[in-house]
């Protein structure tokens, strides 16, 4: 049985309508993942490679590094050595996640000193520190960060691992 409905103005579009000929083909939305096993918190190793380990060692003070550990860009190093980091899928984001499960303006990472913040902007499928899904949380060295299907590793400078874990 076919439904060949018009929408209204105040009627809400279904995912499942995305193929259909009423859906706006300019749209550019956000999309969802299952939250039962595709958010399973499974914590990393430190099975860092000997280019990352030298990248971390190599991190001068008041910087650190996010490694994605997996999802389409793994591997990648992304250097936090300003006070906002903005995380996203739009093209100007400083970390740039191509990829639908990740909002256009996802997240912002904060630096205060040697004291990094991830702050969530509202996205659609969350930002998750170590497995729990977070507004604000404070990252520590070593710290797991999930922004959509990205898995990504926080580290400090070695030089600022005492001042972090005092502040």
């Amino acid at each position: 049985m076919e439904d060949n409905r018009r929408s209204g103005p105040d009627e809400i579009r279904r995912a499942s309508d995305a193929g259909s000929p009423l859906a706006d083909p300019g749209s550019d939305t956000t999309q969802t993942f299952g939250h039962d096993s595709d958010l399973s918190f499974v914590p990393f190793g430190a099975d860092l490679s000997e280019v990352e380990l030298d990248a971390i060692e190599a991190l001068p003070t008041g910087a650190a590094l996010l490694i994605v550990r997996s999802g389409p860009t793994a591997g990648a190093r992304y250097l936090l050595d300003t006070d906002v980091t903005t995380v996203g899928r739009h093209p100007e984001a400083d970390i740039f996640f191509d990829d639908v499960t990740v909002s256009r303006r996802h997240a912002e990472i904060t630096r205060q000193g040697a004291t990094f913040e991830i702050v969530d902007q509202r996205s659609l499928n969350g930002t998750y520190v170590n497995g729990e899904r977070v507004d604000r949380a404070a990252l520590v060295n070593g710290g797991e960060v999930r922004i959509g299907k990205f898995r990504l590793n926080f580290f400090v400078s070695p030089a600022d691992l005492p001042q972090a874990a005092d502040g």
